[in-house]
């Protein structure tokens, strides 16, 4: 197996009202799935990569809806593992009409929280190119967090490369927990992509250059500055280190669930065909607001879509 990406974390069952309202009042839900990992391997695939997804589900209708869905959508679930002594983990949206949605999750001993280290023996890490994996990951257990260290730690031996979402969720653990915690995985990453906001909560960061410093061992530090712009700092092998700012473009927003495993999945895109950094930047962007146009965790169709329909 030749893999282009491999991507590793949750993927959950969503439940959606099918009208724009309130959870408690709704008759009819839609039924779908999301997670932030595989919501990348599924952009990249509409991209033209070889994708795959690599994680564990229960053996349960909900394990069957993700399987069969991201296989309808191109990404390589064949290094998914079925469990049938824990179930597949599922949130629910409660749209919060003018505000987007809350998200109310069961995840609590879901399959994927039981990915532990010993799980990457069977991946083929070494004929993979790229591993993306997130903080979300690391946050599910014990066992997934030393997992994410493995894939992190192995990386430069197996002949991979990795980037990182720092996707900070701060209901599942503790803030200072957290930023000791996802400080020391994302500084063993190649690339790091992590929100100014996520930045000032875990670490008490106020701009993009703070960042960076924080981070001196990523070759590329991304920092998203919600809907103003994105930075990323380029650390050449010189020791000389750049930085490139692209504006975020202004959209209308329906719901920013998923946006930010766009942004990600646009700049791997861009990264992997040789972008120059203004011009991956603007991809991530460009995926993003794309994904903003949708209460969907993933909006397909950006893969072909003109970018002329976003105004700057």
């Amino acid at each position: 197996m030749n893999l282009d990406v491999l991507c590793v974390g949750e993927t959950m069952a969503v439940v959606t009202p099918a009208r724009a309202q309130p959870l408690s009042e709704a008759e009819e839900c839609l039924l779908g799935y999301g997670g932030a990992e595989s919501n990348v391997a599924a952009h990249l695939a509409e991209f033209g990569y070889r994708s795959g997804w690599a994680s564990r589900l229960g053996q349960d209708p909900f394990g069957d809806r993700i399987m069969e869905g991201l296989t309808a959508r191109g990404v390589d679930v064949s290094l998914v593992a079925r469990d049938s002594t824990a179930p597949t983990g599922v949130y629910f949206k409660d749209p919060d009409l003018g505000h987007g949605a809350r998200t109310l999750y069961y995840r609590a001993g879901s399959a994927a929280s039981a990915m532990a280290p010993e799980d990457s023996g069977a991946w083929p890490l070494e004929q993979t190119g790229w591993i993306h994996t997130s903080g979300i990951n690391a946050a599910l257990s014990a066992s997934c967090s030393a997992l994410t260290e493995r894939l992190l730690s192995h990386a430069r031996t197996k002949g991979y490369k990795v980037s990182f979402d720092v996707n900070y969720r701060p209901a599942l653990w503790n803030v200072d927990v957290a930023g000791r915690r996802l400080l020391e995985l994302a500084g063993m990453a190649t690339v790091v992509l992590v929100g100014l906001d996520e930045a000032a909560a875990l670490w008490g960061c106020a701009t993009a250059v703070e960042v960076s410093n924080l981070l001196p061992g990523p070759r590329h530090v991304i920092i998203k500055d919600s809907a103003t712009e994105a930075v990323e700092f380029v650390r050449e092998q010189n020791g000389e280190e750049r930085a490139f700012r692209v504006p975020a473009h202004r959209v209308d927003v329906v719901e920013p669930v998923g946006a930010g495993d766009a942004f990600a999945a646009g700049y791997l895109a861009g990264l992997l065909r040789g972008d120059q950094p203004a011009d991956r930047l603007a991809l991530g962007h460009s995926f993003a607001a794309w994904t903003l146009g949708t209460r969907a965790d993933f909006r397909p169709g950006h893969g072909t879509r003109p970018r002329s329909y976003a105004t700057r």
